[in-house]
């Protein structure tokens, strides 16, 4: 939609993988549309997964016992923390719509992803007590997790040896992204690109081109536990 902005965190190491297909057609797409379009490329910049005492430029609330989130949530309104999480908070804050586009590792997302999330999503800036889940900070922008499984769907469902796809789901879209006041769209999963054929792929990325074009109609997900776990 004209005019919107989107930032896309893009956590693959190769630029010809599928991954990287993902996320170039929604470059193009979303930029066809009229959008503003942003892409953190995690590997690209290479960083900084790991949540330290470096996050702090300015000086401690307690030197004498390190707690990382009493630290950046002081380090966040005194305008403290390190020049890589204050440039990613600031393409967070101005997007309508964040994508994160990624394979998953382990049921999760990878290490360089996991850390943007701990890093980057800091109270104060993404959270606070009160002010999580419907009344979090980043309320009224969307998320959606667009991503690849090396396995196939049917090994993703409830009778399938990983279970259902929506378990995995719930860390991540719940306990991060609803958390922080995000309304999550349903998820774009492609199963097991690399057992597909080309011509298989080629669909896959079609159809979340073909998705991207009206994602901005979507209704969010229902974000509570049935949705994940059934009744």
């Amino acid at each position: 939609m004209a005019g919107k902005k989107v930032l896309i965190v893009y956590a693959h190491q190769e630029p010809r993988s599928f991954n990287g297909a993902l996320k170039d057609v929604a470059v193009a797409e979303l930029s066809r549309q009229g959008c503003s379009v942003t892409v953190s490329d995690l590997y690209a910049l290479n960083f900084e997964p790991r949540a330290t005492g470096k996050d702090i430029t300015g000086s401690l609330s307690n030197p004498g016992f390190f707690n990382y989130g009493v630290e950046t949530h002081e380090a966040y309104k005194k305008r403290s923390l390190s020049s890589d999480i204050i440039e990613e908070q600031k393409k967070l804050q101005e997007a309508d719509l964040v994508i994160f586009q990624f394979p998953l590792y382990w049921f999760s997302v990878p290490a360089v992803l996991k850390g943007w999330m701990d890093r980057v999503l800091c109270q104060g800036f993404a959270f606070d007590f009160p002010g999580s889940y419907d009344d979090g900070l980043l309320k009224g922008k969307l998320a959606i997790l667009s991503l690849t499984t090396a396995g196939t769907a049917s090994m993703y469902s409830k009778t399938g040896v990983n279970g259902d796809f929506r378990y995995f789901l719930w860390p991540l879209q719940h306990g991060t992204l609803h958390f922080c006041g995000f309304k999550v769209l349903a998820p774009q999963i492609s199963f097991g690109p690399e057992m597909a054929s080309e011509e298989e792929r080629k669909k896959m990325v079609a159809s979340w081109a073909q998705r991207l074009k009206t994602l901005w109609e979507e209704e969010p997900i229902h974000c509570s536990p049935p949705w994940y776990f059934g009744q």
